[in-house]
C-alpha cells in the first residue's frame, strides 16, 4: 500500500463519489480471473485493489470525524499492526 496513492484516492472520493472506487474494485477483481495474466500483472492489480480498499477505509474514518492526516495515520498503523501479527 502506498500512502500517497491512498491520499489521492481519498481526495477523489471526496470530490466525486465512493461508488466510482467500488466499481473500479469490482472491475479489477474481475480482471484477476483472466487465465493468461502473469504473476507480475496480478501483483500490480492486487496492489491497486489494496490501495482502493485503503482509500475507502480512510474515507470512512474521515466521515466519522477524523481529519485526513489522522485518518491516514490511523489506517497505516492498523495495517502495520496486522502485518506484525502475521
Amino acid at each position: 500500500m502506498k500512502l500517497p496513492i491512498i491520499k489521492h484516492l481519498v481526495e477523489f472520493i471526496d470530490k466525486n463519489d465512493q461508488d466510482y472506487v467500488l466499481e473500479t474494485i469490482e472491475t479489477l477483481e474481475a480482471l484477476t480471473e483472466v487465465p493468461s495474466l502473469k504473476d507480475e500483472e496480478l501483483d500490480v492489480i492486487g496492489e491497486l485493489i489494496s490501495n482502493l480498499y485503503g482509500a475507502i477505509e480512510v474515507d470512512k474514518l474521515v466521515k466519522g470525524g477524523m481529519n485526513q492526516k489522522e485518518a491516514l495515520n490511523a489506517f497505516m498503523t492498523r495495517v502495520l499492526g496486522s502485518i506484525d501479527k502475521a
